[in-house]
């Protein structure tokens, strides 16, 4: 009887190591170079949508490069903000995933590169 309860519990052990969950899908690997073209329009559409896209959107629009560049401090400052704190976006969702924060801080520091 002991061999048996040794065998199901060795059998859950193997079976619920598959049933851990990853979140994935919400990271999103760091490129060399990011540009707007190729790295930033992507995450703005994803993560910044509709609000801040016409003509849905009645934020400031981040739907350009101009647009982007333009406010890419204030948005990085807001996305390092907290849930709720003041300024936090995006407003009403969860905080982005720190490998998403790091596509904007590393777009600035790669000299805002449009291609």
């Amino acid at each position: 009887m002991k061999k048996i309860y040794v065998l199901v519990l060795l059998a859950c052990a193997v079976l619920l190591q598959y049933c851990a969950t990853k979140k994935e899908s919400a990271k999103i690997k760091v490129p060399a170079k990011i540009t707007y073209a190729a790295n930033m329009q992507g995450v703005l559409q994803n993560s910044c949508s509709p609000c801040h896209f016409p003509p849905q959107g009645n934020k400031t629009p981040l739907n350009t490069y101009a647009a982007a560049v333009k406010n890419v401090d204030e948005s990085i400052r807001r996305i390092n903000l907290e849930p709720g704190q003041r300024g936090f976006m995006p407003a009403r969702h969860p905080k982005l995933a720190d490998s998403v924060i790091q596509v904007f801080v590393k777009w600035k520091a790669d000299g805002l590169l449009e291609k």
